[in-house]
């Protein structure tokens, strides 16, 4: 087998065919699309989504799916910026700018558990699970905020540095965090006893606990990794934005973290998704973010062009796998 076929066996090579195709496209009516400051403003869109999906993969992976990711991050956005708006104390000493991250995480991971506590005791569906929470954990926002926005003069300028400051090429820190988050999930989802355990539930749920896997417990720590990295997206958001508003923080979210794993190749049914076909899915939905209002088009217009563009995506996607799937039965015949 050549080592271009094995390329095109890879699930992530119609993605990766699909952003070159529609960066030449863009490109070709607006010059600029294909410039350095233009990349910087696509990387820039997508580390948020980028946290947020590599959670959702995990649960995809184990064959759930987890629709509050959203609410999870507004609700931990707002509980750590509600502690900067009233200049908390812990036993007495000031609480230090970045103390919202692990709070921000804490609060994410106490939601996904949650969720998981509720899918395993009760053996609900997560699909009904997570639309009901994400309805109440948006209630929850409204209600510890009092329905009102942390304004931008709360959030630390330590804290909204990790979206403008750069430690090299003037690529912000907060990209290299996304970035970050998305080399530990491979690490952990391949080269861990617990992450080919995640595979293999979602791969054959009936066969896992006769293998030995702890269905309960892993499903437990998928959604609460899924609720933890939502939380480091909110305090993130915080940072990005600089302000936390009770009815839009997160609102959509979960739309777009799915659609950037299913884009990447991750099943519904379960069993497959790779952190590669994730990130490609992740910036192709930030190149389609960034080019839009480029092309000047207007904002009515853009949600269904970005549907169309997740569509052809998945078509291009699903073609090239199907032909080197062709290529290699040719091979061996």
């Amino acid at each position: 087998m050549t080592t271009l076929r094995k390329i095109f066996l890879r699930r992530e090579a119609g993605i990766a065919v699909m952003i070159v195709l529609f960066c030449l496209a863009v490109g070709a009516v607006k010059p600029q699309f294909l410039t350095l400051d233009q990349l910087r403003i696509i990387l820039l869109l997508t580390p948020l989504i980028m946290i947020g999906a590599m959670g959702q993969m995990l649960v995809i992976v184990a064959r759930h799916v987890d629709l509050s990711i959203g609410s999870m991050l507004g609700v931990s956005a707002m509980v750590s910026g509600m502690l900067y708006r009233y200049d908390a104390t812990w036993f007495g000493v000031d609480l230090p700018w970045w103390s919202g991250i692990p709070i921000s995480i804490v609060v994410g991971a106490l939601l996904g558990l949650g969720n998981g506590l509720l899918i395993t005791l009760f053996r609900l569906p997560a699909i009904i699970v997570t639309l009901g929470t994400l309805s109440l954990y948006r209630g929850l926002t409204f209600i510890i905020s009092n329905a009102k926005q942390i304004d931008r003069q709360w959030i630390p300028s330590e804290l909204k540095g990790l979206a403008q400051t750069s430690p090299i090429m003037g690529i912000p820190w907060i990209i290299f965090i996304a970035f970050g988050v998305a080399l530990l999930t491979y690490f952990f989802a391949m080269h861990t006893r617990v992450g080919r355990q995640i595979f293999a539930l979602g791969s054959n749920p009936v066969a896992a606990p006769l293998r030995g896997i702890k269905v309960n417990q892993v499903t437990l720590l998928v959604f609460a990794i899924s609720g933890a990295l939502s939380g480091l997206a909110g305090i993130l958001y915080a940072s990005r934005w600089g302000f936390v508003n009770p009815s839009n923080t997160g609102s959509g979210f979960e739309f777009q973290v799915i659609a950037a794993v299913v884009i990447g190749g991750a099943s519904i049914n379960g069993g497959v998704g790779t952190v590669l076909g994730t990130v490609l899915g992740v910036l192709l939905l930030g190149c389609v973010s960034a080019a839009l209002p480029l092309l000047g088009i207007p904002g009515t217009s853009q949600a269904a062009i970005y549907g169309a563009v997740i569509l052809i995506a998945l078509v291009i996607d699903r073609s090239v796998r199907q032909q080197g799937i062709a290529s290699l039965k040719r091979a061996r015949a």
